[in-house]
């Protein structure tokens, strides 16, 4: 009996002790699940909130604390529409700060009001600014410069009044080219017509844009036609250059000619290659070199590929892939675009604002998604018939790699159009 009650008594102390020991596990596992509900909270109540302050300091109209896209960690791949939707509007307090420090031209529409504003608002980080004014047209057999009615002359006076940037109105050639080149009194006229209008509206010189025109015309492939092409920009840059602005800077007036990128590896007849830089080199100030459309509605795509920018500007310049750049970069203001595309994958769309980009956002709530290889943001809806959209727009991460790639082949840069970009794109420059 005294065996047993020893074996009782034994087999009651493993009993007690297996249910101390669950006891002990049971305690253990409660204080495991306050440690997991306490992360929990932090993690997913506190943080978010945390996360939520900070991000209205920046996005409240009444809070935001005047800090630059680069301060606010904003230039990134990873971006998310409410955030765009959030900021966009939101640019840094010191407004004439530049952060590019070769030359940058912009050019601003009439019809889109937005960039006069904008020109006024950002002047300081502006060197050219490109008003699309005017037409030099053919009426019969005599020529006429048309676009005096969009000069805003009020507008020029403020800009000059705390701004350095020149002030360079856009011309577009679309008198009849044969004529005009190969006739001597209407080749006079022409540049006598751009010249006196410089001077009667003290302009500091223009932006000219008629090798698109001579291409479409398909007079660039006729040698003869060709050279007579250049020596008409060769004179009406050195007519310029006789004339010194006398109300302002003392300084000649200035020539800035547009050039196309080329369409294919090589250069073709009509394209503006590396002979014709140099033919124009003294004559020219600077070359606006309109590197995007690269895509359109019959093959969607990203307007202005990196990659393709860098291999367009070399073509242009006559430099081989592992050369350096040559001086001759320095004259060359690299397009960089301030637009984008919606484009139906099933064919057709069209070029679209920051305005429009904004709409498509707030309507469509998309997931945006960095291309690697062109270096730009883009993203996919299907509308109201569930046609498939992909949309194309500059992003801050985009501009922002642009203007890298400029920097490091030691370019300035040409914006088309200010007016229809994001603000916050301005901190950028």
């Amino acid at each position: 009996m005294a065996k047993k009650r020893d074996r009782q008594a034994v087999s009651n102390r493993r009993q007690n002790q297996a249910v101390s020991s669950d006891q002990h596990r049971i305690v253990g596992d409660s204080s495991s699940d306050r440690r997991l509900i306490i992360i929990f909270v932090v993690f997913f109540v506190i943080s978010p909130a945390i996360a939520v302050l900070v991000y209205h300091k920046y996005t409240s109209s009444g809070d935001f604390s005047g800090a630059s896209v680069y301060e606010r960690g904003l230039i990134k791949t990873d971006i998310r529409y409410q955030e765009i939707l959030a900021e966009h509007s939101n640019v840094a307090e010191n407004v004439s700060r530049r952060h590019y420090d070769y030359p940058v031209l912009a050019y601003i529409t009439p019809w889109n009001s937005k960039g006069y504003d904008m020109a006024k608002k950002f002047k300081s980080k502006f060197t050219h600014l490109s008003p699309v004014w005017y037409d030099l047209k053919s009426h019969g057999s005599r020529l006429v410069l048309e676009g005096r009615h969009n000069a805003d002359q009020g507008w020029i006076s403020e800009l000059r009044l705390t701004g350095d940037a020149l002030v360079l109105p856009r011309v577009v050639v679309e008198a009849s080219p044969t004529d005009l080149l190969s006739k001597k009194k209407l080749k006079n006229k022409a540049i006598d017509l751009i010249v006196t209008e410089c001077k009667e509206m003290g302009y500091d010189g223009i932006v000219l844009e008629s090798w698109s025109r001579w291409a479409a015309y398909g007079i660039l492939r006729d040698p003869d036609l060709r050279n007579l092409a250049l020596q008409f920009v060769k004179q009406l840059g050195n007519a310029l250059h006789l004339e010194v602005e006398s109300r302002r800077s003392k300084q000649p007036l200035q020539l800035v000619y547009v050039i196309g990128p080329p369409r294919t590896e090589n250069l073709e007849e009509h394209d503006f290659g590396p002979e014709d830089m140099q033919s124009l080199n003294g004559a020219v100030d600077g070359f606006s070199l309109m590197t995007y459309d690269y895509s359109g509605p019959h093959n969607p795509g990203p307007n202005a590929p990196v990659n393709w920018i860098r291999s367009t500007l070399r073509l242009v310049l006559g430099i081989k892939r592992n050369s350096p750049v040559q001086h001759e970069a320095g004259k060359i203001f690299l397009g960089i675009n301030f637009y984008g595309y919606d484009f139906s994958l099933s064919g057709g769309g069209g070029a679209i604002t920051g305005r429009d980009y904004l709409s498509l956002l707030e309507k469509y709530k998309p997931v945006l998604q960095w291309e690697d290889i062109s270096a730009e943001h883009f993203f996919l809806y299907a509308d109201n018939n569930q046609n498939k959209h992909a949309v194309f727009y500059p992003s801050l991460k985009s501009v922002f790699t642009r203007l890298e790639e400029a920097r490091s082949l030691g370019t300035g840069i040409s914006i088309w159009e200010i007016g229809q970009g994001l603000d916050y794109f301005f901190d950028l420059l």
